[in-house]
């Protein structure tokens, strides 16, 4: 289970346009683009205004195009639609009204980049923040009613909102995502498959049997060189093995940052061996082969150069303040009791733990938030995946851990890429010259550009 935190803030890079699709538009459609936008402006302001529960917080221009911050009033339970309402944060890029339409969910919190995808289709753009992140809260008691944060009450979240917008931008709607972004806008497409004409999902975990990790044990026994991997698990052993020397390291960095542990991890104990555990994880996931040669030789290494290594190269420290409602709980959650995570063996460090149940998400949630895992939902949705998503592509990274476990899509006129070499930060860009032409076509294709 890896700090998904971390995990976020690689994705948001990912589709922060960085990796761009198929390059930009000529500043010559753009700029005329703009201009039909402005003058619609004021009647997009007035048509958004209309709509029950919507509110235009603010309006800005971003390079030409209006840019509304939206709330949204959503119920606290869609089966119950007359009940507790909250309000859901979400923006829109408009450009105009005939072009296609991102939807952009980012899984956590109200992202503001613009995607890779919106940028290729030259399209207008909605994000979303994931319900129970920062201030897509319901109040009071209801928002410590965690037992509706769930797959489907988020999927009817976005459709509601999709209904409610599709009113105004009238082109192609694709939704996209990476990583739980990417999970999120399949379980919407699942759900809801009429609302999107198609889905791009990024490095989309699909943990469909929670009880079955061959997957991801296959993984780590592959990915790199052999040398690698094995100089790899030797600095993670050796940080446990030098528990005693290495832990006052930890408990100093904790106490200059602030950190805390009692909420969820319980002790630094705890929360350092947490840490360790992630550490191969990480490393593959922000990381690349090309980052081998600077594994220090673990028998070698002083404590101050292992332990210096390892802070840059994948240990994470998971502490109470970043844990939270307010923080990444709310995944932690919903991996807890509908995601799944991976509940690896780490057959080379079993005489040298202390916690041998400690690698799962309950470990790290404060006691309120901790749940029961079902996987109906989930399950469910790999199935219906395989067998009646219709346009629908995933990209996948090779050398990703998250990749190991993946979405097979059907034949539906859906794709699915590898991308060779790369990290959590998979991209359309990164693919092969022919694959590469091959998905942009075809996500033009279903967005009806030229």
């Amino acid at each position: 289970m890896r700090n998904k935190g971390i995990s976020a803030l690689v994705c948001a890079g990912l589709m922060a346009g960085g990796a761009v699709l198929g390059g930009a538009l000529p500043a010559t459609a753009q700029t005329g683009a703009a201009a039909r936008a402005g003058d619609a402006a004021t009647d997009i302001r007035e048509q958004l205004e209309k709509i029950p529960g919507m509110t235009v917080v603010s309006v800005a221009d971003k390079e030409g195009f209006p840019f509304y911050t939206l709330t949204y009033a959503q119920p606290v339970d869609h089966r119950r639609p007359n009940g507790a309402t909250f309000t859901q944060r979400a923006t829109l890029w408009h450009k105009d009204t005939g072009k296609p339409t991102v939807l952009y969910t980012g899984g956590y919190t109200l992202a503001s980049n613009t995607t890779a995808l919106t940028k290729l289709i030259d399209a207008n753009q909605v994000s979303v923040e994931h319900r129970y992140f920062e201030k897509s809260r319901p109040a009071g008691a209801a928002g410590d009613d965690w037992s509706k944060m769930t797959v489907q009450q988020e999927a009817a979240d976005e459709h509601r909102l999709t209904q409610a917008l599709r009113g105004i931008e009238k082109g192609k709607w694709l939704g996209t995502g990476a990583s739980k972004g990417g999970m999120t806008a399949t379980y919407h497409e699942r759900f809801y498959p009429e609302d999107l004409d198609a889905v791009v999902a990024f490095v989309a975990p699909n943990d469909a049997n929670n009880r079955d990790d061959s997957g991801y044990e296959r993984f780590f026994k592959t990915v790199g060189t052999k040398e690698c991997r094995a100089a790899l698990n030797a600095v993670q052993r050796e940080m446990l093995v030098r528990r005693d020397a290495l832990l006052p390291k930890f408990e100093a960095d904790a106490k200059t940052n602030g950190d805390t542990f009692e909420e969820t991890l319980g002790t630094t104990d705890r929360a350092y061996e947490f840490a360790v555990l992630d550490q191969v994880w990480n490393f593959w996931q922000s990381g690349t082969a090309a980052d081998c040669p600077t594994v220090p030789d673990a028998k070698k290494a002083t404590d101050d150069e292992l332990y210096d290594w390892s802070k840059k190269h994948g240990f994470s420290v998971y502490q109470d303040e970043s844990l939270g409602t307010n923080g990444t709980g709310p995944y932690y959650r919903q991996a807890a009791t509908q995601l799944g995570w991976a509940d690896l063996k780490f057959k080379h460090l079993k005489d040298v733990r202390h916690y041998p149940d400690i690698y799962q998400p309950n470990s790290v949630l404060p006691a309120a938030m901790r749940g029961t895992y079902n996987n109906r939902t989930i399950a469910d949705v790999d199935r219906w995946v395989k067998t009646r998503g219709e346009r629908m592509m995933f990209v996948y990274g090779e050398n990703d851990p998250w990749s190991a476990e993946r979405f097979t899509p059907s034949h539906r006129d859906s794709h699915r890429y590898v991308v060779p070499g790369a990290n959590h930060g998979a991209s359309i860009a990164k693919l092969p010259a022919a694959e590469q032409a091959e998905a942009v076509a075809t996500i033009k294709r279903w967005a009806d550009v030229k």
